[in-house]
């Protein structure tokens, strides 16, 4: 039987239309930030992506929220972190309206409770491209709290992110986990079952699928949220 459990969080834990939702961040964000920073919002969302697409190419060698406020400073040619609280302020509150975005799973808390009871430990393994305030919001969105979990990914902890195997092998030395003995849940084919290669059991939820490159479903264990429970459920019976 598996002792820990890495779940996704968008698309996992928390549903999500992910087209609705950025669309929905980028106008909260700009009607927040762009009085605050006095950057317009193509230029100012220009930096964000850009330093979006810089952590998703680190490599380890620092945490990823200092190459994402090191890429803000250059891309803007000024000194960003200053606005860092205005940030944190930005998710605690306007974020809210992302929401809207996204629905609860139902079974999201069932099965959380199911796992924790007999045990297993359980860790928030979303690409940490967002600070600790992000979230964990959307983890309460989701009808759960942070709480309910040993660790949680951020950009705030976090040297690499998904697909990159680095960010795996850091969750399991953080945590003192062995992939052997883990299985990864996520709804991302090329995020998240990329992590069998170094030796985690996955499970691909297909209720917000993402497949980039149309692979073949087959190849990995995969079903709804509720086909996941089902496997869960089967695979503590059978233990």
């Amino acid at each position: 039987m598996y002792k820990n459990f890495l779940f996704d969080l968008d698309g996992t834990l928390l549903p999500m239309d992910m087209k609705y939702f950025i669309d929905l961040y980028v106008a909260a964000f700009c009607k927040s930030m762009v009085p605050v920073t006095k950057i317009e919002s193509k230029p100012l969302m220009n930096a964000i992506w850009t330093s979006v697409a810089k952590m998703a190419k680190n490599d380890g060698d620092c945490l990823n929220i200092d190459i994402f406020w090191q890429t803000m400073n250059s891309v803007c040619k000024r000194d960003m972190r200053v606005f860092s609280d205005n940030f944190d302020n930005f998710y605690r509150g306007e974020f809210s309206v992302c929401r809207a975005a996204t629905k609860v799973q139902p079974l999201a808390r069932i099965v959380v409770d199911y796992i924790r009871q007999r045990g297993g430990n359980i860790i928030v393994s979303t690409n940490p491209i967002f600070p600790k305030s992000s979230t964990y919001s959307r983890i309460e969105w989701a009808g759960l709290s942070p709480n309910d979990f040993s660790y949680i990914t951020t950009y705030d902890n976090s040297s690499a992110c998904k697909p990159n195997l680095n960010y795996f092998e850091e969750i399991c030395s953080v945590c003192g986990i062995h992939p052997e003995e883990s299985l990864v849940i996520g709804n991302d084919v090329d995020e998240d079952m990329i992590s069998s290669r170094l030796g985690f059991d996955t499970f691909l939820v297909t209720d917000c699928l993402i497949n980039r490159y149309n692979k073949e479903l087959t190849l990995f264990r995969n079903g709804s949220f509720g086909e996941f429970f089902d496997f869960i459920q089967d695979s503590y019976k059978h233990k």
